[in-house]
């Protein structure tokens, strides 16, 4: 059960403690991520942490990298993970595996990056592709991608799992000790568990590009 953002929503002298917040997969989503911004309205007393898959599909890859950078500078305690579709990016500007990106909606970000035909990534970009985490632990929760291996530790996660993985941990009921908030494998709705939280919504196939409040298990939509 979730419930969204109320614009008149009272004064609490909880809310002003500061939010842990959790972004789903924005995928080149400009537009719903800037509504969704707003209708949060963070705070520095907020963390927001951002699950990766930032390009690719949507119609503005370069667009969202941008906004991010520019929020980043305002609320530099935000946490910005690396999704499975950053290092393809990553790969394909290297050279390898060129063909899986494109075949994984890459050619979108690829237009989005062309300037007097050719592709230009600024500095800036590249370098927040590249410094982009793979995980993020807090007391209670731990913040990754796609999700973990069952039965081994997060130190000890494969990069290839914290990016990728699927049914091997949505079957799982292993316990961490925390709860898993996650993105990769998009809903209709946020799943909102004791154990398990994605806010993957699916924005870039027509539906919500969703954050959720960790801490209190409240979701906003756009």
């Amino acid at each position: 059960m979730f419930s969204f953002f109320h614009p008149d929503r009272p004064k609490n002298p909880e809310l002003q403690e500061g939010r842990l917040l959790a972004m789903g997969d924005v995928h080149g989503c400009l537009r719903p991520l800037r509504k969704l911004i707003d209708k949060i309205s963070p705070t520095e007393a907020d963390r927001i942490v951002f699950l990766g898959d930032y390009i690719d599909r949507g119609p503005d890859s370069k667009g969202v990298i941008e906004y991010l950078l520019d929020f980043q500078k305002k609320f530099p305690q935000a946490v910005f993970l690396k999704g499975n579709h950053e290092e393809m990016f990553l790969n394909f500007l290297s050279g390898q595996d060129q063909s899986i990106f494109l075949y994984n909606g890459g050619a979108s970000t690829i237009e989005s990056y062309q300037e007097s035909g050719g592709i230009r990534i600024p500095k800036e970009h590249l370098q927040f592709f590249q410094e982009l985490k793979l995980s993020y632990e807090t007391e209670d929760y731990i913040f990754v991608h796609a999700g973990l291996r069952p039965y081994i530790p997060v130190n000890r996660q494969r990069t290839e799992d914290l990016l990728w993985i699927r049914e091997d941990f949505l079957q799982s009921d292993y316990d961490w000790g925390k709860t898993v908030v996650y993105g990769h494998t998009p809903r209709r709705e946020p799943l909102l568990e004791e154990k398990r939280i994605c806010v993957d919504t699916g924005a870039v196939y027509g539906h919500s590009l969703s954050c959720c409040d960790v801490k209190r298990r409240t979701c906003w939509m756009a």
